[in-house]
């Protein structure tokens, strides 16, 4: 299974993005899975954004982002959305999205709980 992230780009500071997360297998649903978003910017480890549970539901975010980004999927796209508004330059980072089917709730912000990762979409946010 391959997750196909894409929507990155170069955007203004107050600008907005939505990346996109689509799943490559047919027989692959999200609706199965929790799904998180993660960054990594230069020089920096890897670290949360958001995540939500299987049902959609539980949603949680990195304070940084709250009111900011919204974690969202469509299960009859099988693809798993983050929109990013009144984005900084601190947002500027690869975004990578990952799925995993039993990632509980207390470990929805570690990377390690995640089988299914995409390749990265670059995101940069000039001031």
């Amino acid at each position: 299974v391959q997750l196909q992230a894409s929507g990155g780009g170069l955007v203004q500071a107050g600008g907005s993005l939505r990346l996109s997360c689509a799943a490559s297998a047919r027989t692959f649903r999200y609706a199965m899975y929790a799904v998180g978003w993660f960054r990594q910017a230069p020089g920096k480890e890897r670290e949360f954004v958001a995540a939500s549970g299987r049902s959609g539901g539980g949603t949680i975010y990195r304070d940084s982002v709250r009111g900011r980004f919204t974690i969202s999927r469509d299960n009859a796209k099988n693809t798993v959305y983050l929109q990013m508004n009144s984005l900084k330059p601190e947002d500027t980072a690869v975004y990578y999205c990952a799925a995993g089917s039993s990632v509980i709730t207390s470990e929805r912000m570690n990377p390690s709980a995640y089988s299914y990762w995409g390749q990265g979409t670059l995101v940069t946010v000039s001031s």
